[in-house]
């Protein structure tokens, strides 16, 4: 047995809903002063509340579970700590700088993020794409030549040169990150789409992969920037593959022999494994070993990493004088790491049920670059892989981060110089490993060509773009791509006529509701997409096509309107008496002399109207008045109060009684119906 639902109470128009329920109107200015001075009052409790916001490690380390949360953030924070060693060296080689940079850049961001950042379940670091982009423009500003002596005095000075600049790309993008969060413009990470942001990542980590080929091989390749970065790398490395260095060869093959089935254990049996299997270190210091032992370096000339200092690196000032070389490529470094940052906080937090602060996270990741910058750090941002290892391994709070920098601050003090003799190919193949989320993100285009083919199409354009071309542009071709989808949907926006489902007030379209009966008499339209100056025409164009207002019809009609009027005013009663005639009568819509079957009336669903411009208020105007000359009287329904407004103020109510401005459509539809059955009981009366 199916319920009903039954409702009975009086039509309401906009003008009488107010009046019966009230709307807010605007404050007196009395009002407004004192809300501006509440928020400006500064005490104790506001101060404080203003500080644990902006530094939320004062907010929730209080609250602190220590026997429940502590062994498990330990844990998570110690494994994510021996993930980081490797990765941050290798990541290193993607800037263009010395594997020790690496090591910084993992310890200072972890440390900070977990003061000042609202992720739980987040780990900042290295990470390869922003590492990609970085070494981009540190290759652009400071190239290096390739047959150049690592020991040489001029390459100290062209290293110097590179984290200089490396470290200026953190401070810009810090800073950029501050300035965003003092204009509350965390919202525009959302301009990086989903579709764009797997496109994206999963593109560039074709470009990692590409670019380390020389060094998993041992050839001594210059390093290319700029567009078809990934086919002018290709080109270099068939042309040198008779210079391939065996000894490295061998190496990379025996990497990745291991590292990639540990990947897809550590993968598959996630929810088994207490912590993954830390297959990098074990890698790193097995090749380590055996590359001192057996002097690999000398007799067979494979690169190693080289000397890494002991200790806590100094502070120093980024290279401040390169800013403006390297503003553009910074802007689209540091949209790329807060929106993968964002994206990956949100991911965590809706899965454990807390809620994350995008503008704080601006604070968070501007205040870890911008300071780590000061100790030569390169850009860093959260990072897919441990963050995934972070939350599997069990980790509860921010906590985490500071069990994470203890393992690399042990690493600085002490283990650093021990790995001299790590060769470069085995970085090199961490990097391509670490890349296997990246790559299984085409898993995704199946579902989402079922779900939106729309989306598809852009995430085909972004991942061809930045294949192609390069990442930066690619990127901002798929922003552009994607946002022109969203304007071209709004302005082909469906102009779809309503039918009634019989004996409810239920509307929908007639075109996928056979069943859903059009009223006589009334055309009910609903347009699904807001009116504003680039879809107006095409609005006028949907308007005029289902309601038959062409120029040359609205001129007939209004001519054969006059005519009407003027007969009807030669027309009197048998007692002496004029018919009503006034054009503005609500009952002189439904006058018997009118065609059977035309329309007489249009009721617009603005629900789906979510905003109007001025030009698209004016285009609406002019569609009233163009109505109204051809005989058919405009109804509105369901607009949402800033349509209204804009409406209002472009002078809609001189061409439209507030009378026809109703709450619901079927409010709207009662009211004319009732003034139709006025309309033909008054006919019959003065003709009989």
């Amino acid at each position: 047995m199916s319920a009903s639902v039954a409702v009975y109470r009086s039509l309401y128009t906009e003008d009488h809903f107010r009046q019966v329920y009230g709307s807010p109107g605007e404050p007196a200015s009395g009002e407004l002063r004192e809300r501006i001075r509440g928020r400006c009052k500064c005490s104790r409790q506001a101060c404080a509340r203003v500080i644990r916001a902006r530094v939320p490690v004062l907010d929730w380390l209080p609250r602190y579970r220590l026997r429940r949360w502590l062994l498990g953030d330990a844990i998570a924070g110690l494994t994510v700590g021996i993930v980081h060693i490797p990765q941050g060296m290798a990541f290193a080689l993607l800037t263009s700088v010395a594997p020790i940079y690496g090591l910084y850049t993992s310890f200072f961001p972890a440390i900070l993020y977990m003061l000042f950042g609202t992720g739980r379940h987040i780990s900042t670091g290295t990470f390869a794409v922003i590492s990609l982009m970085t070494g981009s423009v540190v290759e652009q500003l400071a190239p290096r030549a390739v047959d150049l002596n690592s020991t040489s005095p001029e390459a100290q000075e062209i290293e110097e040169q590179r984290i200089g600049v490396a470290a200026a790309v953190a401070f810009l993008s810090g800073l950029l990150m501050i300035c965003m969060f003092l204009l509350q413009l965390g919202f525009l990470s959302t301009y990086l789409s989903e579709p764009i942001v797997k496109a994206f990542t999963s593109a560039a980590a074709f470009h990692v992969t590409i670019s380390q080929l020389q060094n998993m091989l041992g050839l001594r390749l210059p390093r290319h920037t700029g567009p078809f970065t990934i086919f002018k790398t290709l080109a270099s490395v068939f042309q040198a593959l008779s210079l391939t260095n065996m000894a490295e060869l061998v190496i990379s093959i025996v990497c990745l022999s291991i590292l990639i089935p540990v990947k897809e254990i550590n993968s598959r049996f996630r929810h088994k494994l207490r912590t993954p299997v830390p297959a990098e270190i074990l890698v790193v210091i097995v090749a380590t070993g055996i590359a001192y032992a057996s002097s690999l370096d000398s007799l067979y000339e494979i690169q190693i990493v080289g000397h890494i200092p002991a200790g806590f690196p100094s502070l120093q000032v980024p290279a401040l004088d390169k800013i403006p070389s390297i503003a553009g490529d910074t802007v689209a470094i540091t949209f790329v790491g807060y929106a993968v940052s964002v994206s990956l906080a949100m991911i965590y937090a809706d899965k454990h049920g807390y809620t994350i602060h995008p503008n704080q996270e601006l604070l968070a990741h501007g205040i870890s670059n911008m300071v780590s910058s000061l100790f030569t750090c390169f850009p860093s941002s959260a990072t897919l892989a441990t963050t995934n290892i972070l939350e599997s391994a069990g980790g509860h709070t921010q906590l985490s981060g500071l069990f994470t920098s203890l393992v690399v601050l042990f690493v600085l003090l002490l283990v650093g110089p021990l790995f001299f003799y790590l060769p470069k190919a085995v970085l090199a193949c961490i990097n391509v490993t670490s890349l296997r989320q990246m790559f299984l993100q085409f898993q995704d285009l199946p579902e989402l060509w079922r779900v939106s083919r729309i989306d598809f199409v852009v995430w085909i354009v972004t991942w061809l773009s930045v294949i192609v071309l390069n990442v930066d542009l690619g990127l901002a071709i798929g922003v552009v791509f994607s946002m022109m989808t969203i304007i071209c949907r709004t302005q082909r926006a469906e102009c779809a006529v309503l039918g009634r489902a019989s004996n409810t007030e239920i509307y929908r379209s007639v075109k996928s509701n056979s069943k859903c009966q059009e009223i006589p008499g009334l055309k009910i339209l609903s347009y699904n997409g807001p009116i504003y100056y680039g879809n107006r025409s095409f609005f006028r164009e949907a308007m005029a096509n289902i309601l038959g207002l062409t120029p040359e019809r609205i001129r007939k009609l209004e001519k054969a309107q006059r005519a009407l009027e003027k007969r009807k005013m030669s027309i009197s009663t048998v007692d002496g008496s004029v018919a009503n005639t006034s054009f503005t009568s609500e009952n002189e819509l439904f006058k018997a002399e009118v065609t059977e079957g035309s329309v007489q009336a249009v009721l617009i669903d603005c629900s789906s109207v979510i905003f109007i411009d001025v030009a698209g208020a004016r285009l609406f105007i002019q569609m009233c008045i163009e109505c109204q000359k051809a005989g058919v009287r405009v109804y509105l329904a369901m607009c949402n109060e800033s349509v209204l407004k804009i409406l209002t103020h472009s002078g809609l109510m001189n061409y439209m009684s507030p009378r026809h401005i109703f709450v619901t459509v079927h409010d709207a539809v009662v009211h004319i119906e009732q003034m139709k059955e006025k309309s033909s009981h008054k006919t019959e009366t003065v003709w009989v």
